[in-house]
């Protein structure tokens, strides 16, 4: 299932509060933050048979391509690819359940993105299943 958690933002004279207050995040193991080097790099595609994966943009934008897989050994190569943009001003976490794979990218220089997993970093090599950039060519 992929949902959206919406946030917001409040604003007085000392400055700002990005909030998201309906994450709920007591199934939440760990987080880490992606910053890609430049504006061509594709990072995908990656995909998690257990983990779920909430993703919140700190600064900038992405496009985050996502795919629900069909068979963890050998996917079809035709999976319809559903497109998400977000950014920073969207106040929005994307959540995506298991069973899912992602490719994304940058919009703008400096864009940031924080990624929450329901997994420890021991299960991660026990839940990693990558593909080639070009796997998928329902684009």
């Amino acid at each position: 299932m992929i949902n959206y958690i919406q946030g917001g933002i409040a604003k007085d004279q000392r400055g700002q509060i990005r909030f998201v207050n309906g994450f709920d995040m007591s199934q939440v193991k760990r987080f880490y933050i992606i910053k890609n080097a430049d504006l061509e790099l594709v990072r995908g595609w990656r995909a998690h048979r257990i983990e779920q994966r909430w993703f919140y943009v700190l600064s900038g934008s992405f496009s985050i391509d996502i795919v629900e897989i069909d068979n963890w050994n050998k996917p079809s190569i035709d999976l319809p690819i559903r497109r998400e943009l977000l950014n920073s001003e969207g106040y929005q976490i994307l959540h995506l359940t298991s069973g899912y794979g992602t490719a994304f990218k940058a919009l703008e220089p400096e864009s940031e993105i924080l990624v929450f997993s329901d997994y420890g970093i021991e299960n991660a090599t026990l839940d990693d299943y990558t593909y080639p950039l070009d796997y998928f060519v329902n684009k």
